[in-house]
């Protein structure tokens, strides 16, 4: 009697569902990059010709906006609680410099009211962002 031997079955991994899992997961990231990136506080700054200045410390943003909203570190903050805020900053980084980026038609006087509550709670580096003049 002749018996046969069962034929070797060739064992091999199927790359189909790793390439699907792989282009999936790659759409997933391309678009959860696109939908992550928050715009921030938009603000017309006004233009200047200065040189732009470099910094290496901690740098604070105070935001105020057209319709004289102010934000601190992109959350929504009051004149009133400012200072403290500012105490609070200084104490956690002595070097710490206060950027402000005022919308080009806020009322000059918040501005003002913002670098003095910066001074008082013993903030020295201030700077007032701008955006680049056009050419002339």
């Amino acid at each position: 009697m002749h018996f046969e031997r069962p034929k070797k079955q060739e064992i091999g991994l199927d790359m189909t569902p790793v390439i699907d899992t792989v282009f999936n997961l790659l759409i997933f990231f391309a678009l959860s990059f696109n939908f992550g990136i928050t715009p921030g506080i938009q603000v017309k700054l006004p233009p200047a010709k200065a040189d732009v200045i470099k910094h290496d410390k901690k740098e604070v943003i105070v935001v105020v906006t057209r319709d004289g909203s102010i934000f601190l570190e992109q959350k929504r903050t009051t004149l009133d609680a400012l200072l403290e805020e500012f105490k609070g900053i200084r104490k956690d980084s002595p070097d710490v410099s206060v950027i402000i980026q005022g919308d080009e038609d806020a009322l000059y006087g918040k501005v003002v009211r913002i670098m003095d509550f910066a001074k008082r709670a013993g903030i020295t580096k201030l700077a007032v962002a701008t955006r680049p003049a056009e050419k002339d």
